[in-house]
């Protein structure tokens, strides 16, 4: 960077800084003079990590958010030109365990930089204790019958929920589990969801299926994770799992209980991914809000909360959104935000409690949502590690059957249509094709298979699965049973077990 050009460099403190931590400091660090135009985030994500496992670079732009295709598209574009690469030699070393700031000048004194270690983590909290009531949270969180358990997955969400549950909030340090960040994850897969959160389902007394084993005397009230990076999250109540769709329909419901959304008038728009269940839709049609559908990526989300101000367009914010892959977020950044859903969460359950009333728990406020809005069943079957010209060549074979496809009958269900998503960005008119293969049944139902963009070796397929019952309706079956015959439908539709070889996906949620 130094070597370049580049006269100001930050990095966090002990090399951590979680994916949205990184977009809060380009939002709100310093002065305008010393802001950052942009941010380079080295991580495994939510894959394995380690020396023998998954490494990505992510770019941030500087209004905080992923760096859009047509600038990751001019960055290879010049990478296949690159002819010499500049190193300033001689700069010092940098201790990124102490704060402070190292001025590097030139030989000839012409010139200088500065190399700052910023806390990663006080930036971020800072910014959200100003989106959150935390003094009507930590009442909620010492109560006697609440308790909750935060499990980090050795990644980097450690050290900011010790700071925020044990040092702000003032709960036990046993609250906390695999909070030292570790570079490998501790051997384990940091991704907060059914099958690789083990420790935390575990504690909240839910299976692999998110249903409840054991007793229930004695279990926190409250359970959520975070991956590797800190932007993703999953939600638990007591024996109770909470869907990353239901998830994102409730806090639109309850929007109003956060002051950040609430000192602004509510939210304006809520925006989801294709693969995630219509739940949301359903709230945002009741209060009048606008409804985004988006192919899976934050960076399109980005785009309508900076439509005003980047675009001169509508203004969408207060803005939610959220994807079925354990993300949600609002615009205070510009990324999902692992921390923000957990927070938003307990501030709805502030909300419902007041002092001295019986408990009103996660369980509670989710079915009560049901019997307001109806159930979106909903299921994700992920295959992980398939052999890409299999999985390759099963998208093809659904993609060229779309139209013969529209109009059959499969197992009870008649596909209403069949297509491939497209998307035209409403901000910036940029197209996105090939976006996933769509089965929209006549009865309301969808089959939906995406190849993930974000997987770890070989190629991950992610099958989704949705039937929408009315508030009329049975609303407290389980999952597995109502949307059976969905399953069923789906592999005659793309022939998955001929394609794969897999007869068992590697994970359900």
């Amino acid at each position: 960077a130094l070597a370049n050009g580049v006269r100001r460099v930050w990095v966090a403190k002990d090399g951590l800084a979680s994916t949205p931590a990184v977009s809060a400091l380009i939002r709100e660090g310093g002065p305008v003079w010393k802001k950052v135009f942009g941010a380079f985030i080295l991580t495994a994500s939510h894959n394995p990590g380690g020396p023998n496992e998954d490494f990505g670079i992510k770019y941030n732009c500087e209004n905080g958010g992923p760096a859009p295709e047509k600038l990751t598209d001019l960055i290879y574009k010049n990478t296949t030109s690159i002819s010499e690469i500049k190193i300033c030699d001689g700069a010092p070393d940098v201790d990124c365990a102490k704060l402070g700031e190292t001025v590097v000048r030139s030989r000839d004194g012409s010139c200088q930089a500065s190399v700052e270690v910023v806390d990663g983590v006080a930036a971020h909290l800072d910014l959200l204790e100003t989106v959150f009531d935390l003094g009507a949270i930590k009442a909620l969180l010492d109560r006697p019958d609440f308790s909750i358990c935060f499990d980090a997955m050795h990644g980097v969400t450690g050290p900011y929920a010790k700071s925020l549950f044990v040092e702000k909030l003032g709960q036990p340090a046993s609250c906390l589990l695999n909070a030292v960040p570790k570079d490998d994850f501790g051997g384990h897969h940091a991704d907060p969801n059914l099958t690789y959160a083990v420790d935390l389902t575990k504690k909240m007394g839910v299976d692999r299926l998110g249903q409840p084993v054991g007793a229930a005397a004695g279990l926190p009230a409250f359970g959520a994770a975070s991956d590797g990076d800190g932007d993703r999250n999953m939600v638990l109540g007591t024996q109770f799992f909470v869907t990353p769709s239901d998830s994102l329909a409730v806090l639109a419901a309850h929007a109003d209980c956060i002051p950040f959304f609430a000192a602004q008038g509510g939210i304006k728009a809520v925006a989801r991914s294709m693969p995630t269940s219509g739940a949301v839709d359903l709230v945002a049609k009741a209060k009048n809000l606008a409804l985004f559908e988006t192919p899976t990526g934050w960076k399109f989300f980005g785009n309508l909360m900076d439509s005003k101000a980047l675009f001169g367009g509508v203004d969408y914010t207060p803005f939610l959104c959220g994807e079925e892959s354990f993300g949600t977020g609002s615009d205070h950044v510009r990324e999902k935000d692992g921390l923000w859903a957990v927070l938003a969460w307990l501030q709805i359950l502030a909300s419902h409690n007041a002092p001295e009333s019986p408990l009103v728990t996660v369980e509670a406020i989710v079915k009560t949502h049901w019997a307001t809005y109806g159930r979106n069943y909903y299921c994700r079957y992920d295959y992980e590690g398939v052999d890409k010209p299999g999985a390759v060549a099963m998208m093809d074979a659904m993609t060229a059957a779309t139209a013969s496809n529209t109009g059959r009958v499969v197992g009870g269900y008649t596909v209403a249509t069949a297509d491939v998503f497209g998307y035209t960005d409403p901000v910036d008119g940029s197209v996105s094709l090939n976006q996933g293969i769509r089965f929209l049944m006549a009865d309301g139902s969808r089959v939906i298979f995406r190849l993930s963009g974000t997987a770890g070796s070989g190629a991950t397929v992610r099958m989704y699965l949705e039937k929408y019952t009315p508030p009329s309706g049975k609303l407290h079956e389980v999952c597995a049973n109502v949307i059976g015959d969905l399953v069923a439908v789906a592999f005659e539709l793309s022939q998955i077990v001929k394609f794969t070889g897999r007869e068992k996906p590697t994970v359900i949620t």
